[in-house]
């Protein structure tokens, strides 16, 4: 089953939209129209396309944080910390290259700000003896000490979803 799609929420859609001089939906309209075009072009077929606009879309998330909070892996905390509204992404000082993200992109200082997160955290024992357990799970296996070291790194609470925009 193969899904492609668009990511139609966060800054820099707001951004990108304002720059055009558009409301933020006609916006992203647009840039679906580009993308499933861009499928069609490079002969890619794909069993669903879902833009995060979409109802259906939308019906899915809220379900899935419902039972998310209601088993407690969700809650409201505070960061603060580097923020790349190209990434849609939180680095920590010691990720920065040259004042930017590893990806290249600008970063802006975030002093505290309110934002859901998911347990993450909860979860490293867990995955790590599910790897165990499976160990053909990881594909390709090459990446397999990749994948368990970085979780035995220690995994962090994750941001879901930021309040001040």
């Amino acid at each position: 089953f193969f899904l492609s799609g668009t990511d139609e929420h966060g800054q820099k859609v707001e951004q990108s939209a304002a720059k055009k001089g558009v409301p933020p939906q006609q916006f992203v309209d647009e840039v679906s129209v580009n993308f499933r075009e861009l499928l069609d072009l490079l002969n890619i077929s794909n069993d669903a396309f879902i833009r995060t606009t979409d109802d259906a879309h939308k019906a899915a998330v809220q379900h899935f944080w419902k039972v998310l909070t209601e088993k407690g892996y969700i809650y409201k905390g505070t960061y603060s910390g580097w923020y790349s509204v190209r990434d849609e992404c939180f680095y920590n000082e010691s990720e920065l290259i040259d004042g930017k993200a590893p990806t290249g992109a600008e970063v802006e200082w975030v002093a505290k700000e309110e934002s859901y997160f998911f347990k993450l955290s909860e979860f490293e024992d867990k995955l790590l003896e599910w790897y165990e357990s499976n160990p053909n799970c990881i594909a390709p296996s090459s990446r397999r000490n990749e994948v368990l070291s970085f979780v035995k790194g220690g995994l962090k609470d994750l941001s879901l979803s930021r309040t001040s925009f």
